[in-house]
């Protein structure tokens, strides 16, 4: 038997904060990259007025809302990783006898 809290377990769980920082610190410089490449030929205002031409947006709030919309994707990315490489021994734990 192991010295971890639950019986079966071959690591002990990560704290939360760890995982989530597992997930949104290398999000972040993905999406700052990405907001750079994508606005260095792109201009915030002239995406806005070929997709919303009636809402009112300075160039700063479209490099935000850029920003923060790669970083949902990133961080999207990043969690499905997490979800996928999580290891079978949490999840494939042996039926109890009878």
């Amino acid at each position: 038997m192991t010295s971890f809290t639950t019986p079966g377990l071959d690591h002990p769980p990560l704290p939360l904060a760890q995982m989530v920082g597992a997930i949104l610190w290398p999000s972040f410089f993905a999406a700052g990259v990405a907001t750079m490449v994508f606005f260095a030929f792109v201009d915030p205002l002239v995406l806005r007025d070929m997709t919303f031409p009636s809402l009112p947006m300075t160039r700063g709030l479209g490099y935000s809302i850029g920003f923060f919309m790669f970083w949902l994707a990133t961080a999207s990315s990043s969690l499905f990783t997490w979800i996928l490489l999580r290891p079978a021994s949490r999840f494939n734990r042996p039926l109890p006898p009878g």
